[in-house]
């Protein structure tokens, strides 16, 4: 098994076997100059925020070729405790869910390095039909080929439970929701929602010259040595804070990094996103998000949209007549489907969601303009 890890925008070039470094292919200095020039975001965004919150974005990808196979992936969602309520002790994913890409993207260089994984790429080309049995709590998979399980699982009669994740595999390859499962359920790495958000705002504020975190540190209540990311949750978006600005979520009104708040049935804040543009004249919201509550292909780190009448721009982002492309979908085929069909529903449930934004932004904001 080999593979070989770039990030599409910085251009590394080599292949990985085991833990060896083996050269991979060559280019020349305007290959590098054109692919960058191509892949600059200021190319399509210009040099205001927008481009600075793209940049953030793409950050939480990589394209990579394991055994062959060219794929793009994407920075995992990370759940801590939303599915050890059957284990004893638990478990917290690297960083709690906060850390960023820099830091995240080495460790998963280093899991396509184990021996487990490799184990694991072969199980999935073996041509077999199979189900897979994540162990998440024990970092751990099995396969069952029984007949029975496999039978089970095509009439969608699920046997998994939140720590232990059924998937039904055909043995033909790895596929990039393949790589998804076992660095979300083995290598317990990845960012939450609102470790995104975070992610995306400190690193527009460092693009200004500003430290987030050392500023908002006190209105956090970060102790001393602590990780300020550790403490910006969703709760910290929707709490009374001063350094948080609700913000009336009519269209006219909205502005790039602001942030999406979706409610729970409790109807406490149990998602965030961020806002990276508003195109006023073609009726076009764009926000970016990480939630495994998708199509396979775009759990994590996803991009999203909200079509509008341009012509109506006062209308609240509750109205339905709005158009929520993000569908969602059980993060584990199988599994308990999610209680709305997209976005827009969850925005209007529980009361409907609320937009905010952080005061520290506007001078940041001002800086990248």
């Amino acid at each position: 098994m080999r593979f070989s890890i770039f990030a599409a925008l910085t251009l590394t070039s080599s292949i990985f076997a085991g833990a060896q470094q083996l050269p991979y292919t060559e280019l020349t200095k305007t290959d590098i100059e054109q692919l960058a020039d191509f892949s600059n975001a200021e190319r399509i965004w210009g040099k205001g925020v927008e481009a600075v919150i793209e940049d953030a974005y793409r950050l939480c990808f990589k394209t990579v070729i394991i055994d062959g196979r060219l794929m793009n992936l994407r920075v995992p969602f990370a759940e801590n405790h939303e599915r050890d309520s059957l284990v004893e002790g638990g478990w917290e994913f690297l960083g709690k869910g906060k850390s960023d890409s820099a830091a995240l993207w080495p460790v998963i260089e280093d899991a396509f390095k184990s021996k487990d994984f490799v184990d694991y790429i072969e199980m999935l080309k073996n041509g077999r039909e199979q189900v897979i049995i994540f162990d998440i709590a024990g970092r751990k998979w099995s396969v069952s080929q029984d007949i029975f399980d496999i039978a089970r699982m095509k009439a969608g009669s699920y046997h998994g439970l939140p720590h232990r994740p059924y998937v039904l595999t055909r043995g033909n390859g790895v596929e990039a929701s393949d790589i998804y499962n076992y660095l979300y359920c083995i290598a317990w790495t990845g960012m939450d929602c609102s470790g995104f958000v975070w992610h995306t705002l400190s690193y527009a504020a460092n693009r200004a010259g500003v430290n987030l975190g050392a500023n908002l540190r006190r209105a956090l209540g970060v102790p001393r040595g602590v990780d300020p990311s550790y403490f910006a949750g969703t709760a910290f978006y929707n709490s009374r804070s001063r350094e948080i600005l609700a913000v009336d979520d009519t269209i006219k009104n909205l502005k790039p990094a602001d942030i999406l708040l979706f409610r729970a049935v409790d109807g406490s804040m149990a998602h965030s996103a961020i806002i990276q543009s508003i195109d006023f004249s073609n009726g076009i919201i764009r926000y970016l998000q990480n939630t495994d509550e998708a199509p396979l292909a775009e759990r994590g780190v996803h991009e999203s949209f909200i079509y509008f009448n341009p012509k109506r721009v006062s209308l609240s982002l509750k109205d339905a007549s709005l158009e929520w492309t993000q569908k969602r979908f059980s993060p584990f085929p199988g599994e308990k489907a999610s209680a709305f069909s997209d976005d827009g529903q969850r925005y209007r449930a529980y009361g409907g969601g609320r937009v905010v934004r952080l005061r520290a932004m506007s001078s940041i904001i001002a800086k990248l303009q």
